[in-house]
């Protein structure tokens, strides 16, 4: 270990919510790749509600890192500590505090602590953690507000959808066609342009662009989580106006008649603000919910389609 002594920053956001109702998101790690623009993965590893250890895959720096820590809650208390038991280089240690601070019944103040050291405390990977934790910190900070000051509304603006395309081929040309996105320019029709990176077998980090209906081209920013042959979960960092999250998921399962289930799964959160903002916005809100569902399931079947003569023809 080194002697230098650890970096330290405290970030904090004042919140128009019940304590309580923000430290549920805090708590919950399931729950932040909806509401938290870096995360594209979360999971409970091990360990109950008092004492767990986690595992997060992220975006930072234009690439997907993951890495591993413990946390110890307090509910009492509204508190969370962690330490990163498996940084992720540059990181030699991470580590802080998440604290829910009431403000009477409706309103609260959020303080998040981070100390941390670079590996070899190298100044120019120091600088790369400090850049990296501010940016999430306030990024995680305001969309935490966001969600906790419009859960009541939470149940109109989110849209969870799926599609599921029965395949007569192998699972592992099925997971192949949807690992090699670099190839989809080529196989995709509505694909017009993608550039990924994967510094690490699994981790990908891609930008596409994709032609709509009417013509236009849109740009996305991705970050995918890749498990061979059966899964790859997917965060989008770069949205449409309309949209304040999405999160998806590509399932590839054998069936027990031999043939292979795929399914694309959506989770959508949408942005009121930004769709009142569109130069025709829909005429109410149910029609924006079918508008994206239409045009995000319309992708994804056109993609299956397009795996699934992929597969069938191997």
């Amino acid at each position: 270990m080194s002697d230098t002594e650890a970096t330290q920053v405290t970030h904090r956001i004042d919140i128009a919510a019940p304590a309580d109702a923000v430290y549920r998101v805090v708590s919950d790690v399931s729950l932040w790749p909806l509401y938290f623009p870096p995360t594209v993965r979360a999971e409970r590893t091990r360990g109950d509600d008092s004492d767990e250890h986690i595992r997060i895959w992220a975006v930072a720096h234009g690439e997907v890192r993951t890495w591993e820590s413990r946390r110890r809650l307090d509910p009492a208390a509204r508190t969370v500590r962690f330490d990163q038991t498996r940084p992720a280089d540059p990181v030699a240690e991470m580590g802080g505090r998440w604290e829910v601070r009431a403000r009477g019944d409706q309103a609260c103040t959020v303080v998040l602590d981070h100390h941390y050291r670079a590996v070899g405390d190298d100044p120019s990977a120091l600088a790369r953690i400090t850049e990296a934790v501010e940016t999430n910190s306030t990024s995680e900070l305001a969309h935490l507000r966001l969600a906790a000051e419009r859960a009541g509304a939470e149940r109109d603006l989110l849209l969870d959808f799926s599609d599921t395309e029965v395949i007569s081929g192998k699972a592992g040309d099925v997971y192949d066609f949807l690992y090699d996105a670099a190839k989809w320019p080529d196989r995709i029709p509505h694909v017009v342009r993608l550039d990924l990176k994967e510094n690490v077998t699994g981790l990908q980090y891609m930008e596409m662009d994709t032609r709509a209906p009417d013509g236009s081209v849109h740009t996305t920013v991705s970050g995918r989580v890749c498990v061979p042959h059966r899964q790859i979960v997917y965060k989008q960092t770069k949205l449409p106006p309309v949209l304040r999250a999405h999160n998806g998921e590509w399932l590839v399962e054998d069936a027990a008649d031999g043939t292979v289930r795929v399914t694309a799964r959506h989770q959508v959160l949408l942005d009121p603000e930004g769709i009142a903002a569109l130069p025709a916005p829909p005429a109410s809100l149910q029609a924006a919910r079918d508008a994206v569902q239409h045009s995000l399931g319309s992708n994804s079947r056109a993609t299956l389609a397009r795996a699934r003569a992929f597969a069938e023809a191997h």
